[in-house]
C-alpha cells in the first residue's frame, strides 16, 4: 500500500519549500555582497527539501544545471528562496529555484537570481528508485514543465550520454512540425 501510495502523480505545489534568512556579515564577500557559494548552498537546501517533498524519498543532488546571479544581494538583506520540482522523470526530478530579495523600507520582492538544479531519489542503499509523476497546474508550472524534458535532453547530449538525434524535443525547436 505504501508504494501505492508513493506512486500517485503529485501537484507541483506540495513541494513548494520556502527559505528565508538574513544576510549575516560572515556570508559575505569584501563588496559586503551575499557569497555566491552561500546563495548556492542555500539553493541546494531549499531544491532537497523541494526533491524530498515530492519523492518521499531520500534524494541527493545530481547535477546544479543552471545559475544566473542576476543581482547583488547586499548585507542584512532579506532573502527568500522559493524551490519547486518542475518536473519528475523515471528517479530524477528537476527543481526550480527562484532567489527574491526584500526591500528594507517597501517590503516589496525583488527577483535577484534562479537555478535549475536536478535530484535523483535513491533508497536506503543509494540506488536510484521511481519517483511520481508531475502534475503541473499553473502558467508558469506549464512552461517549466515543458520546458524540463528539453533541458534533460541537451544535458544528456553535452554529457556524451544522449545521441543527438534521439534529442527529439530538441529537434523538434529547429524543424517544422
Amino acid at each position: 500500500m505504501a508504494n501505492l501510495c508513493q506512486m500517485i502523480a503529485r501537484k507541483a505545489l506540495e513541494s513548494l519549500t520556502i527559505l528565508t534568512d538574513m544576510v549575516l556579515p560572515s556570508e559575505t564577500n569584501p563588496l559586503n555582497n551575499l557569497f555566491g557559494g552561500e546563495l548556492l548552498a542555500r539553493m541546494d537546501r531549499a531544491a532537497a527539501i523541494s526533491a524530498r517533498r515530492h519523492s518521499r524519498r531520500i534524494v541527493v543532488t545530481a547535477s546544479v544545471n543552471h545559475v544566473a546571479f542576476n543581482r547583488a544581494i547586499p548585507l542584512g538583506s532579506v532573502v527568500t528562496v522559493e524551490a519547486k520540482v518542475s518536473r519528475a522523470f523515471k528517479s530524477s526530478m528537476e527543481v526550480y529555484i527562484d532567489v527574491w530579495v526584500e526591500d528594507r523600507e517597501s517590503g516589496i520582492k525583488t527577483k535577484a537570481n534562479e537555478a535549475i538544479y536536478t535530484f535523483v531519489a535513491v533508497d536506503e542503499t543509494g540506488q536510484p528508485i521511481r519517483v511520481p509523476e508531475l502534475t503541473p497546474e499553473t502558467e508558469v508550472e506549464i512552461k517549466r514543465f515543458e520546458g524540463a524534458l528539453r533541458r534533460k535532453q541537451l544535458s544528456l547530449v553535452l554529457a556524451g550520454k544522449m545521441k543527438a538525434d534521439d534529442a527529439t524535443e530538441l529537434k523538434a525547436l529547429f524543424t517544422d512540425k
